[in-house]
């Protein structure tokens, strides 16, 4: 009876292990998947591109941005490498001097945020394709945002930024892209500094009550010299001969 009942009691013991791994993070009681996946990885966004020979944009997934927990935006990526027919469709979008445009949704760039209202629509930018063939997928692209962290635009440079026409081997160069994410909010400006201005004021206008001679004006304080400067030229006025004295006669 004794060896039926630790049976028993093994056999709830699994039973109840198998529940809260399957549904329960025991430690902590949160679910297992999505949670932890979020607390590792952070929220993320799609990153598309678009280059058509006919210019009609036809946007797939090129990557995403992995925004991460905090106060601070932190932001990373993650892309995927151009399969053979991209590669082939980039080089002629070039060829025709076609662009090239990558877009993201309107999103908050703190992944605390997200539960709050987003807009809806996306924001794009582009380079002309020749520019990313020849600069073998090095782009930098710049995340813009408000003081809120809101992403309000984006932008994106190849490095070289000019088409001069070489010639890119698709097997070698065209492949992985070389990116550069940077993350551009505005920063706030000074105040004026009104309080201390003020305090420069009152200590001037002390000063000038301490000492009255400051407060003469300017006549008051050089009288002596504007009169021995109009006595001076009075004399020398006076010494000069009068202008067209007449001629002596013999």
């Amino acid at each position: 009876m004794a060896r039926l009942l630790q049976f028993q009691i093994a056999v709830v013991w699994i039973v109840v292990l198998v529940l809260c791994s399957e549904f329960v993070y025991c430690n902590n009681g949160r679910r297992v998947g999505d949670v932890m996946d979020t607390e590792f990885s952070g929220f993320s966004v799609p990153l598309e591109h678009s280059f058509e020979v006919d210019d009609v944009a036809k946007f797939q997934v090129r990557g995403a941005l992995v925004l991460k927990a905090g106060r601070e935006p932190s932001v990373s990526l993650t892309q995927n490498q151009l399969s053979e027919e991209d590669r082939a469709k980039l080089k002629e979008v070039a060829a025709v001097d076609g662009l090239y445009r990558i877009r993201v949704p309107r999103v908050f760039l703190q992944a605390d945020r997200q539960t709050e209202r987003q807009m809806e629509g996306y924001l794009t930018a582009f380079v002309r394709a020749c520019a990313m063939v020849e600069s073998h997928l090095s782009d930098v692209i710049t995340l813009h945002s408000d003081v809120s962290g809101y992403l309000i635009g984006i932008s994106i440079v190849t490095f070289p930024g000019a088409c001069r026409g070489t010639e890119v081997e698709d097997e070698v160069d065209l492949e992985v892209f070389n990116t550069t994410l940077s993350i551009l909010a505005p920063v706030n400006a000074p105040g004026p500094e009104t309080a201390l201005f003020l305090e420069r004021m009152e200590q001037e206008t002390e000063k000038k009550g301490k000492n009255p001679q400051e407060q003469k004006s300017f006549f008051a304080k050089y009288w002596y010299l504007i009169l021995g400067g109009a006595i001076f030229l009075m004399v020398s006025n006076s010494a000069q001969p009068p202008a067209g004295g007449g001629r002596e006669q013999s």
